[in-house]
């Protein structure tokens, strides 16, 4: 494990977790909904994934709203995968094995870095990890109208969510992915949603686009779960969860 910096404007604080043999990565992006968390909130679990996937996690401390709204969030993180595929070999990562990925709005930002970097022609990624992902700043789903009082995350906290990050201004694709209309070309997708999350329709509704755009995608929904229910780590469900986020990532990497 190695606290590292990414050059960027400014520079962004990065820990790697190497695990032995490694060859792929993932550009890991802890929850938080833009507003709390870093690397220390994440260690674990950041600890966790590159165990159970034998990946490299590059675990990103991109700057939090509200005093930086969008787009400084995702600004750090393109930054950090540019950086980790320009010096993979410093690294000893494979430049043709870098996922993005990560939990709840963070997972939603990684989104936005593949949409931004298959508009910009950026670096190659080769997978996209979305684990409950925020997506969509409209709240107009089933779940988002009807889960207002669940654990964790409801209605309101979300709302307040998208205030802090868009700061009173539009939401764009960048900021939104739902909000893309062209899906194709994007990396392969694993997608996990939780039952009784207000964000669980925006997540499979994404992966059905992704689908229908030619993407091919991995969509597993977790009955008897809420948003961040993982983090309960004696249940047996939160287990299994954790252990095929690694496993689905491992696969993605593979030969």
């Amino acid at each position: 494990i190695e606290d590292r910096t990414a050059p960027a404007d400014p520079e962004v604080r990065v820990r790697l977790y190497r695990p032995i043999r490694t060859r792929g990565a993932i550009v890991w992006l802890h929850g938080g909904g833009f507003v709390m968390g870093d690397l220390d909130t994440d260690h674990p679990f950041a600890a966790r994934i590159a165990s159970a996937s034998g990946a490299t996690v590059i675990s990103v401390d991109y700057r939090r709203s509200p005093e930086h709204p969008f787009p400084a969030a995702l600004d750090d993180t393109y930054a950090v995968l540019k950086w980790a595929a320009e010096h993979a070999t410093e690294l000893g990562i494979d430049p043709d094995r870098i996922a993005v990925g990560g939990h709840s709005a963070d997972a939603g930002l990684a989104a936005a870095v593949a949409l931004r970097a298959r508009d910009q022609e950026g670096p190659s990624i080769r997978f996209q990890l979305l684990n409950q992902p925020l997506l969509d700043d409209r709240q107009e789903t089933w779940s988002q109208r009807h889960f207002t009082g669940t654990p964790l995350h409801d209605r309101g906290t979300i709302t307040k969510v998208w205030q802090h990050y868009l700061d009173s201004r539009p939401a764009t694709p960048y900021a939104a992915p739902a909000r893309a209309a062209d899906l194709s070309g994007l990396p392969p997708a694993y997608v996990a949603t939780a039952e009784f999350d207000p964000l669980r329709d925006e997540g499979i509704t994404y992966a059905l686009r992704l689908l229908q755009a030619g993407v091919p995608v991995e969509l597993h929904q977790w009955p008897g779960t809420f948003h961040g229910s993982l983090a309960i780590l004696s249940a047996d469900v939160s287990q299994r969860q954790t252990a095929e986020l690694g496993a689905a990532l491992r696969r993605a990497l593979a030969d």
